[in-house]
């Protein structure tokens, strides 16, 4: 029987960015088409890199590109590396330029997602961190919903634990890691759900399987806290902040059981890619009242003005690209 090689072509999906668009490669820019990685890089292979994910919004009222805090991203980056034993080879203030420029010379009028990798590119084989070299870039492309952030999303409790910090740093945004990541995602979306929470190897609850977690329990939001294996993400920090100056709320860093969730008044996942992504349900119970939250909704509305430069308060989340 010969092979459909017309479907074996169309089931193949599109690259998420175009090839003649503009990227920042090995310390100078070149289009996406023009960038090639050996099929023995390291990193390819070991998961041997840390990466970033950095959001810019478009207003299309102020016909504006807001890059949302860079600065933090690349902070965070330069720790990610430094677990590794790898070293950005470039000051933030550069990294943040060349990321204004690379979206400038792309033209972007919408909402895009900003991926920066340090990668070790030593072309060998050999489980190591030592005695190898890095390279480094930054790519940018249009990019929507991480999930659905409107009518809410249904979450199970992964099987899948997360990684101690004593085996893989959680605290750290390294590549490999997020195989375990991709174990979980994929449990909970083939059983039926959108998104999986995910308990450490105590028993309490970590994070999403690429989100931070809030809950809400008797008028205090309630988040895990770093010890607790999560990754210390920029958008939790940004929600801290804003539930206490304008929601007037409490905000408590403890430990969360599991059956918490199953009891508490609201539940919601935050990052950089999922951005305010409320939780209508965990394990086939309903959260609250089964829809989104009264304050989980409040924060949605602040943040998204925020992120765009619709709220002068919060000016200094972004910075304009044109």
């Amino acid at each position: 029987m010969g092979v459909d090689t017309k479907s074996k072509a169309a089931a193949k999906k599109a690259p998420a960015t175009h090839p003649n668009t503009w990227v920042f490669h090995d310390g100078e820019f070149a289009r996406y088409h023009d960038v090639k990685l050996g099929v023995m890089t390291h990193a390819l292979h070991y998961g041997t890199g840390v990466f970033e994910g950095i959001r810019a919004y478009w207003n299309a009222k102020a016909q504006q590109l807001f890059l949302l805090q860079a600065v933090a991203h690349y902070e965070r980056m330069k720790r990610s590396a430094n677990v590794m034993r790898m070293k950005l080879p470039y000051s933030t203030e550069e990294l943040v330029n060349f990321t204004l420029e690379l979206l400038r010379r792309n033209g972007f009028k919408s909402d895009v997602y900003v991926r920066p990798l340090l990668y070790t590119s030593s072309e060998e084989i050999g489980v190591r961190l030592h005695n190898l070299q890095h390279d480094f870039f930054i790519y940018a492309t249009p990019f929507g919903q991480y999930v659905d952030i409107e009518s809410g999303i249904r979450c199970m409790v992964s099987t899948w634990r997360r990684v101690p910090d004593q085996s893989l740093p959680a605290r750290a945004k390294i590549t490999g890691s997020y195989a375990q990541s991709a174990l979980a995602k994929s449990e909970a979306v083939e059983a039926g759900y959108d998104e999986a929470i995910v308990l450490d190897v105590q028993g309490h609850v970590s994070e999403g399987s690429a989100e931070n977690l809030f809950m809400l329990k008797d008028g205090v939001f309630v988040t895990p806290p770093v010890t607790d294996d999560i990754l210390e993400g920029v958008t939790r920090l940004l929600l801290m902040k804003v539930i206490k100056d304008e929601l007037g709320l409490p905000v408590l860093e403890r430990s969360i059981d599991r059956t918490e969730l199953y009891t508490c008044d609201e539940v919601l996942l935050c990052g950089t890619g999922a951005q305010i992504s409320p939780v209508i349900e965990v394990d086939r119970r309903q959260v609250g009242n089964g829809k989104i939250g009264e304050f989980t909704q409040e924060l949605q509305n602040i943040y998204f003005g925020a992120v765009r430069g619709e709220i002068a308060k919060y000016k200094d989340w972004s910075i304009p690209v044109y």
